[in-house]
């Protein structure tokens, strides 16, 4: 398969509170685990661009737009705090559009054959930003902001997204939740941050939560009953991925006990739904998955997956 990478420098240069763990060097392992094991030249590479007011304006509304614009650190200025566990710096904003607009350029080129499928190793992440606010390490919601493009630009009537995070994409639910066009698959940890997530209500939105030390042999037994069942229903004509590699066992933001191999896992099981109904279509994008210890290896699985190389 033909897999697109697409980042931006500027990503790196969003900086948050010392000791944040949503920091730089997680694209940088990224980096070096796909090189050190010879990926990185066999991947197709873009640079993202930025995402245009009006591509965010179908997702956000225009005063949380306007908010962050007018609230963007000048050069040299004190980091603005969006709550309180969210900062920008005066790179941020930048960091943000490209966030947003790898997502917009990874469906262009699926969707247009240039490439196979794209992963978007792009910060800030995106799930937890709602239609009017920023929260959660989030500005915008990247993956809503990509899908919502398919909608409209190429008149797509079904989307999913996949959200594996180990926190509840409230965001992304909080977008989506009366468009029954887009299917959201979402596991996550429960109860724990965002605390959201109801039960599966309406039916194309599919909450999956999972309890504190959940194993992945639990989550694989949740996708095969709770997921699977209702994408082939769906028959998505493109599938996104909410990409957070958190529920890994070694990363000590939550609890969820999953592997490498699980992330290989699941990839796998969406590459064979994309294959039957979405000609192959995948748009992944980095949330979460703060263990630089594991995070490389975890999005190598994800991305060696996706490139069919196993």
């Amino acid at each position: 398969m033909n897999t697109a990478y697409i980042s931006h420098p500027d990503c790196l240069k969003h900086k948050m509170i010392e000791g944040h763990p949503e920091e730089a060097r997680r694209l940088l392992v990224i980096k070096d685990q796909l090189q050190k094991q010879q990926l990185w030249d066999f991947l197709e590479h873009y640079e993202a661009p930025r995402a245009e007011q009006q591509s965010l304006l179908r997702v956000h509304s225009q005063r949380h737009i306007n908010h962050l614009f007018n609230h963007s650190p000048s050069k040299g200025g004190a980091l603005y705090h969006v709550d309180p566990d969210t900062f920008m710096n005066e790179y941020s904003l930048d960091a943000a559009l490209r966030a947003a607009g790898a997502g917009l350029m990874a469906v262009d080129l699926v969707v247009k054959n240039d490439v196979d499928n794209a992963f978007c190793a792009v910060r800030p992440p995106g799930h937890h930003a709602e239609h009017g606010k920023a929260m959660g390490f989030c500005l915008f919601n990247n993956i809503a902001v990509a899908a919502a493009y398919a909608l409209e630009h190429y008149k797509f009537e079904r989307v999913a997204i996949i959200d594996f995070d180990v926190h509840h994409g409230n965001g992304t639910e909080d977008i989506f939740e009366n468009d029954a066009r887009v299917m959201i698959c979402s596991s996550y940890e429960h109860p724990l941050y965002p605390f959201s997530g109801r039960p599966t209500i309406p039916k194309h939105i599919i909450n999956s939560p999972l309890k504190s030390g959940s194993t992945g042999a639990e989550f694989r037994k949740m996708i095969e009953k709770e997921w699977l069942p209702e994408l082939n229903a769906f028959q998505p004509q493109i599938i996104f991925i909410s990409a957070g590699f958190d529920a890994h066992w070694a990363d000590d933001i939550a609890q969820l006990q999953l592997t490498d191999a699980d992330y290989a896992w699941v990839t796998k099981e969406l590459v064979h739904v994309a294959k039957k109904y979405a000609e192959g279509r995948i748009v992944s994008m980095l949330e979460g998955g703060y263990a630089l210890s594991v995070l490389g290896r975890s999005v190598e699985q994800h991305i060696r997956t996706l490139m069919e190389l196993d």
